[in-house]
């Protein structure tokens, strides 16, 4: 019996998109964007047909037989908050991301390709754990200031996927276990799971915990307030700095971690401190989770991108590793998360949600 899934997974340069059998990679492209062409349009929604003609492409050189197609799986851009899970495309979801209502975020294309390629092929189109995927405990929405209240924002289909990789090599579900789960890309972030829901976590965007290649992380609030009325900087110069030039970006220039290594085998010492700073600050975020979890987890879980870095990992375990075993998950894992997920729902496993 089929189980053909296409997966769409936009991102803010590239498209990935891969045709799964069941668990099982047949085909996979990454098709690269031209930035000067992506800049022509204000509203991420906007370069669908722009999109859809690289992925149309794919499509015909697949060589299937096409009404043997299951499902198609999107992935998950930042929405209203929700329960963890998959989820139906709606006229309700496409609407909030081609309206910008939560983000101008490429990932709005995951469920507006979905929903096309759906349409067209007569198939189910999904969605699976967006990363405003929410189960916060009410603790974790305080802030300390009323009128800000504290969001659940998450890589929470990467750090869902290989936590529930782990549970399944120790014979067990995800909703059996608790684990402290860092995912280190682009933005870091650290979370605690509860039986499968992130209870807490920093916001990796714009939010708490540490600095990532990239972004700035938790900043002292007094200094933080003078830079916005200092004048240099307009609210949208503001957040761009904070979320796309700030960290090791801001101090080395450089915010790709095997180029700052390259400097620190040089004997830079500012490229040693910076970067050792990065991993104290996600080794204290671990902390936090730890401590929001009690103290009862399996496992501390290291994965993303920067997970690769040996040196990264072995200095976060230098200061977390006292606080259980560390298990290192390299590299993100999306395009298989969103196929399990579609998997799931084939086999009767998983219902979908309603948005």
């Amino acid at each position: 019996m089929s189980q053909l899934m296409l997966i769409i997974n936009p991102g803010s340069t590239s498209t990935k998109t891969a045709l799964f059998n069941g668990d099982k990679c047949v085909s996979e492209e990454v098709v690269r964007h031209d930035m000067e062409e992506l800049a022509r349009f204000d509203n991420v929604a906007d370069q669908f047909e722009y999109r859809m003609e690289s992925i149309k492409n794919w499509i015909d050189s697949l060589q299937i037989d096409l009404t043997e197609l299951k499902a198609v799986v999107g992935r998950g851009a930042p929405v209203k908050p929700l329960e963890g899970g998959a989820y139906e495309i709606s006229s309700n979801m496409l609407s909030d991301l081609k309206s910008m209502a939560y983000s101008n975020h490429a990932s709005n294309l995951g469920a507006i390709v979905a929903d096309h390629l759906g349409r067209k092929y007569d198939i189910p189109a999904l969605i699976s754990d967006p990363i405003t995927v929410d189960n916060f405990i009410p603790e974790a929405r305080v802030s300390g200031v009323p009128e800000i209240e504290r969001k659940c924002r998450v890589h929470a289909l990467n750090i869902k996927e290989v936590c529930r990789r782990e549970a399944q090599a120790a014979g067990k579900k995800l909703e059996d276990l608790n684990f402290v789960c860092a995912h280190m890309g682009g933005g870091v972030s650290v979370a605690a799971l509860r039986g499968g829901k992130v209870i807490d976590v920093n916001d990796a965007l714009l939010g708490m915990g540490p600095f990532s290649p990239d972004r700035a992380g938790a900043l002292p609030i007094g200094s933080l307030v003078k830079l916005c009325y200092s004048g240099k900087y307009t609210e949208k110069q503001l957040i761009t700095k904070l979320s796309k030039e700030s960290g090791l970006q801001a101090y080395l220039g450089k915010g790709d971690l095997r180029e700052v290594e390259k400097m620190i085998d040089t004997g830079d010492s500012k490229a040693l401190l910076y970067f050792n700073a990065m991993a104290y600050q996600i080794a204290k975020e671990i902390g936090v989770a730890a401590v929001a979890l009690s103290g009862e987890f399996e496992a501390i879980i290291l994965t993303g991108g920067m997970a690769n870095s040996q040196r990264l990992t072995s200095e976060i375990a230098k200061y977390a590793g006292f606080l259980g075993e560390i298990r290192i998950v390299a590299g993100e894992y999306e395009m298989e998360a969103l196929a399990a997920a579609g998997l799931r729902f084939l086999r009767g496993e998983e219902e979908l949600k309603t948005y």
